[in-house]
């Protein structure tokens, strides 16, 4: 896994962006282009939402969806999107628009989250032992985990998928010393969320209690 803002890889032939969400987005047109009369540059994503364009001797324009967010550089054809979110993931091209168009830019960009979030689902208690589900999630993926504690030492039992993270992230729960940990790491980033476990021993008693100590 790589830490850090932007992470670019070449998948296919195509370039894949990494970019933490709140970041801006910065793509550059990967062969050259010659506008003149008959032709306009224009930036798309998913194939038919258009950012932005640019035709010959013309300042570029955004796009209403885009204003104000997306910049088009009149001298390099790059397009700058700020401050992108989960739903800016998708494909994005950059075309030669005339007769036949030619595409100069291809990149297929992921908007990765880092929050993460670990609540307690439900927990069911005996004088011996006691049980608790745990649920991990991010904005796109989601983990359950069943753990049992019992006088001396707590346990996971199972685990489930609920929301499958992607090819690009992973998302697991598991138990470190007193502490269920949810970690949750991908190509720009890494967290974790943890809370002190649920059941425990307090001067040679068993315990079993609901309150949630972070």
């Amino acid at each position: 896994v790589a830490v850090g803002l932007l992470f670019v890889v070449f998948l296919l032939g195509v370039r894949h962006v990494f970019l933490l969400r709140g970041k801006d987005l910065h793509l550059d047109v990967e062969r050259s282009v010659v506008l003149d009369k008959k032709n306009d540059l224009n930036w798309k994503v998913n194939k038919t939402n258009n950012i932005a364009k640019c035709g010959f001797n013309n300042d570029p324009i955004v796009l209403d969806k885009y204003e104000g967010r997306a910049e088009l550089f009149r001298q390099n054809y790059a397009l700058l999107l700020k401050n992108v979110q989960h739903s800016d993931t998708g494909d994005y091209t950059a075309f030669m628009v005339s007769n036949k168009d030619q595409k100069v830019a291809e990149y297929k960009v992921i908007v990765q989250v880092s929050p993460v979030d670990l609540k307690v689902d439900f927990v069911s208690g005996s004088p011996d032992s006691c049980n608790l589900t745990v649920t991990c999630s991010t904005v796109d993926s989601q983990i359950s985990s069943i753990f049992t504690c019992d006088a001396q030492n707590c346990f996971q039992v199972v685990e489930n998928n609920l929301k499958t993270p992607d090819y690009y992230s992973s998302l697991i729960v598991y138990l470190h010393g007193d502490f269920i940990i949810c970690n949750h790491s991908n190509k720009v980033n890494w967290t974790d969320s943890k809370t002190k476990s649920y059941c425990e021993t307090r001067t040679g008693k068993f315990k079993c209690h609901k309150d949630m100590n972070d």
